[in-house]
């Protein structure tokens, strides 16, 4: 049983980050391998709660108590198979998922919650270097081909699950490499893209085929995967950047959609170009957007050599530590989040909002100009009030729009299918994951909105379970409890 004083005798303590002088001279992840005694001890705070809360936190729903309890007593093999007995990549869910589990650790109540997130991240490391990853192909093929359109995390998991039931599953990708927004939107100082490579050999290994800078809707058409396959899987993100077009000064060369400066750099990391056109290199940059992307943008123009850094965010600066007033456990607290890039420089500036972008006669940006800022909610209605007389500029050669996403992109393909966005710009679908479309079905970012990698897989795993049935194959393709899809129409 677990040890019932484990979290009086440790406290909570993560690894330490590579130092800041080092880390922002390479892309490398900041955090370096944790060593086993201290994943231990922290595991061993785990009290294996009689209701662990941890589940209801996680969309996959982890079994987070017994992998925590495996741990403690050394036994890594079998903590690894608890852990991918309901998440496909523990890899890379240890690496960016915010961990809502945490907050919903009932040690959080009165204490630091369990560092779940890093104890997750460690067991899927020493999974990898003691050989615990291995394929798993079906032992019999069903006959059944299945399409899975786009491979971001929703559609890697889809496709997965679908190959080890014995399906044929072929992900089609229109960038030229497989990964969707882990190889080319999120940096490689939060995930190094061997980490995804290591993961894709597996499941090629299993007999998922990856078809890359194929454009589905043009290159390959609704009819010609009618044609090849039993079923259609959309999984394709929901990568519309929301923007501010409205916005005077918003053409001026020099402000970006952060994704357009995301995707360059990291393609020169993977050695696939060797310059960028949105350089932060000895500029002031200034980043709208207080989120992961922001977060993201603000490491990248670090290690681009930016001259100053300063980050936008509408909202107030939240408190530290959980209001528990406003968002009692073991609701998802709104508190200030430091990501590692923060430490690394620059500065934020909360409650104000962007009124203009200022630029020269040659049309370039030369400053954002800022107002103070109340945002309130009255009857769910999101209204924002500038405060008089607060205007000022910020000097800004670079602006990156890092401000969310407007839903999945219109695209040729849905037409061709008559499936039709809705007013949030994602796909409905009903309670067998269907879209409007006969035998097509939908997961991920492209059915929920931009969300977590964590519903992503949950999605995906969903998703795979009501293609299998769909199809009548035999045998059951366990699906986490967790997720669920919206009515059409909702």
């Amino acid at each position: 049983m677990p040890d019932p004083n484990g979290f009086l005798r440790y406290e909570r303590q993560l690894p330490r980050r590579r130092p800041v002088p080092v880390r922002i001279r390479d892309w490398r992840e900041v955090y370096p391998p944790a060593g086993e005694d201290l994943i231990r001890d922290q595991a061993t705070r785990c009290m294996d709660c009689g209701i662990p809360f941890c589940h209801e936190g996680c969309p996959l729903g982890n079994r987070i108590p017994d992998w925590n309890d495996l741990v403690r007593t050394g036994a890594w093999q079998a903590a690894a198979e608890a852990l991918h007995a309901t998440n496909n990549f523990p890899e890379f869910t240890g690496r960016l998922c915010p961990a809502p589990c945490e907050a919903a650790c009932v040690l959080g109540i009165s204490d630091d919650p369990v560092t779940i997130k890093q104890v997750e991240v460690e067991i899927a490391n020493h999974a990898f270097d003691l050989g615990y990853v291995r394929p798993q192909p079906a032992p019999a093929a069903t006959g059944f081909k299945v399409a899975v359109i786009g491979s971001g995390p929703a559609g890697l998991a889809a496709a997965q699950q679908l190959a080890r039931a014995g399906h044929a599953v072929t992900v089609f990708e229109r960038d030229d490499r497989i990964g969707g927004l882990l190889r080319y939107g999120i940096p490689d100082f939060k995930i190094e893209k061997h980490v995804v490579d290591a993961r894709l050999a597996q499941m090629e290994a299993e007999g998922v085929v990856f078809e890359t800078g194929v454009n589905v809707g043009a290159d390959v058409t609704a009819d010609d995967l009618r044609e090849r396959f039993d079923a259609v899987l959309l999984a394709a993100g929901a990568l519309a950047g929301r923007d501010t077009p409205s916005t005077p000064g918003r053409q001026l060369n020099g402000v970006h959609l952060a994704m357009e400066h995301l995707v360059p750099a990291n393609r020169i990391v993977a050695g696939l170009q060797d310059t960028t056109p949105i350089d932060a290199a000895g500029k002031h940059v200034v980043i709208i957007g207080g989120g992961d992307t922001g977060a993201d943008s603000l490491g990248v123009a670090h290690r681009q050599g930016a001259a100053n850094v300063i980050q936008l965010d509408q909202y107030p600066l939240p408190p530290e530590a959980r209001a528990a007033e406003q968002h009692p456990w073991p609701t998802w607290p709104v508190i200030l989040r430091n990501y590692p890039a923060h430490e690394e420089g620059g500065d934020r500036v909360f409650g104000v909002a962007v009124q203009e972008f200022v630029g020269d006669a040659d049309g370039n940006v030369t400053a954002v100009r800022i107002a103070d800022v109340v945002v309130e909610r009255v009857d769910g209605v999101r209204t924002v009030t500038v405060a008089p007389g607060s205007e000022r500029d910020l000097r800004a050669d670079l602006v990156l729009l890092a401000i969310g996403f407007e839903g999945t992109e219109q695209q040729p393909l849905l037409e061709q299918f008559g499936i039709t966005r809705n007013k949030r710009g994602v796909l409905d679908a009903d309670n067998t994951w269907q879209t409007e479309a006969e035998g097509v079905f939908v997961a991920g970012d492209m059915h929920r909105g931009a969300s977590l990698i964590v519903w992503a897989i949950a999605e995906g795993r969903s998703a795979a379970a009501a293609i299998h049935d769909y199809l009548g194959a035999k045998g059951e393709l366990p699906a986490p409890v967790q997720a669920s899809a919206q009515p059409l129409g909702v």
